[in-house]
């Protein structure tokens, strides 16, 4: 080895510095290990810089926004909106992401953690080179040794399709719509996931055209087909246009923006001009330059790393952890799932005993307007597993503040039949993504109806229409549906 290299050894590696990555790094220094996390880029990864936290600081300011026009329209307020002041809106964004990040930055100081700026890659099963910001002179290079393993958090980046290459201003992901040039007067959203509505939700909040297109046949097809039918209803009401079952056929740029041709469910052609096509169709994982054959380790054809052990996220290769979005389905690339792969996997390798992370009972939330909110199986889902099962649904203006609320929505309850444990819950309306913590510990405790209707929901809440479910369910409702 070149003598000016500086060979170190911790107790744990870990490469990437996103959610999985330094969640596991903080378990791990908390546990006594020796930790070094190496991050080509910021601590925090896509959820703090480009995605989870940013996109739902603006969101919070598309519901200011929505407030004002429902204060006027409907309350009687004569309140208005002069104008949104983009760079205004942008700063408050960006100071609520510094903050973060500079807070996860001190929690590792803390802890300590070695972060390590540069970027990473295998070098053996036990080995890693981190190549840093000087580039390739010699005094930039870092190789590592773990003692325990590694834990491979590399994270993802939005998939885009043939043809339509983002150029930050006409042509946008998911990443760049965050820092795009001001708000588009028209928008054609690809993608109908949770990315997709809730980029969809915030422009038509700002005043935007927005045309929503959809491949499946209906938006949030990995949901409950009672969501997907509420969540498209309320965007429609909005003035959304939403295209399910359609297809981009293909996109023209010109000086300021884009024309599409768009092929309908129905089979029709139609022409889309607008000023912004925001791609939303999914996540790819990141593996390049990690080199994973150096350790052993190949992706599969997804690109995805595939534990051997679930049960430890522990690769073929031992001592090879992986975490985050380089996880294969079940993992369902959500931040608070990492969060729960890093505990896991940082407890495995301090030889602390510790429980799989239980991808049944980690809610799935779209932070628009509406939201929706989901825990474990849907009907279909249940159905499909061979359950026989009793189904309540509740609109949500059946108590009186969702009435107050206005904005539509509903529970729907998945249980066995005959009395039998909670299989799924399912909500859409405002604040839903508050309201799911209680039914993740429904389903992930195999709760009964008759166990949830026993409790007391406060009135007047929202969160009434889920206790008015259960007690349904349970024969006990005082408005049986």
């Amino acid at each position: 080895m070149d003598d000016t290299r500086d060979l170190s050894t911790a107790d744990v590696i870990v490469i990437g510095g996103g959610t999985g990555g330094y969640s596991t790094a903080l378990r791990a220094a908390a546990l006594g290990l020796d930790v070094v996390l190496a991050e080509r880029d910021k601590v925090g990864g896509t959820c703090l810089h480009r995605g989870c936290i940013p996109s739902k600081a603006m969101l919070h300011a598309a519901e200011l926004v929505d407030g004002i026009a429902e204060a006027r329209e409907r309350w009687g307020v004569k309140a208005s909106l002069d104008a949104v002041d983009w760079p205004a809106l942008v700063a408050t964004r960006d100071d609520i992401v510094t903050r973060n990040h500079r807070g996860v930055e001190a929690h590792l100081a803390q802890a300590g953690v070695r972060v390590v700026r540069g970027s990473a890659r295998l070098t053996g099963p036990r080995t890693v080179r981190v190549q840093g910001p000087d580039g390739e002179r010699a005094s930039g290079v870092r190789d590592f040794a773990a003692r325990r393993g590694i834990v491979l958090a590399t994270g993802s980046r939005p998939r885009t399709l043939p043809g339509l290459e983002p150029d930050g201003r006409r042509v946008v992901t998911s990443d760049d719509a965050l820092f795009a040039p001001g708000l588009p007067a028209s928008v054609l959203v690809l993608g109908g996931g949770a990315i997709g509505v809730e980029y969809a939700s915030f422009h038509r909040s700002m005043g935007a055209e927005v045309t929503l297109l959809e491949a499946a046949d209906r938006l949030v097809p990995l949901e409950d087909a009672d969501v997907s039918r509420h969540l498209t209803r309320g965007l429609k009401k909005r003035g959304i246009d939403v295209q399910a079952g359609a297809r981009l056929l293909d996109a023209e740029l010109f000086e300021d923006g884009v024309r599409a041709r768009v092929r309908t469910a129905r089979g029709e052609t139609r022409t889309v001009e607008v000023e912004r096509l925001l791609v939303a169709v999914g996540r790819a994982p990141v593996t390049d330059g990690l080199d994973l054959a150096a350790a052993g380790l190949a992706a599969d054809a997804r690109g995805f790393v595939e534990p051997a052990d679930w049960g430890r996220m522990e690769t073929p290769v031992d001592g090879v952890h992986v975490v985050g979005d380089l996880l294969p389905p079940p993992s369902l690339g959500l931040a608070h799932a990492s969060f729960a792969e890093g505990l896991l996997v940082a407890e495995t390798l301090a030889g602390v005993a510790s429980v799989p992370v239980d991808y049944a009972a980690v809610p799935l939330v779209t932070y628009s307007s509406p939201q929706t909110a989901a825990v474990g199986l849907s009907e279909a889902e249940a159905r499909a597993r061979g359950y026989e099962v009793a189904v309540n649904t509740m609109p949500l203006t059946a108590v009186a503040k969702g009435m107050v609320h206005g904005q539509g929505g509903m529970v729907k309850v998945v249980a066995e039949a005959d009395g039998g444990p909670v299989l799924g819950v399912h909500l859409v309306g405002p604040h839903v993504s508050e309201m799911i913590a209680e039914s993740q510990l429904i389903v992930g405790w195999d709760a009964y109806p008759s166990d949830v209707a026993r409790h007391i929901h406060p009135h007047p809440t929202l969160s009434e229409a889920v206790g008015e479910t259960f007690l349904t369910l349970a024969g006990r409702g005082l408005h049986q549906q």
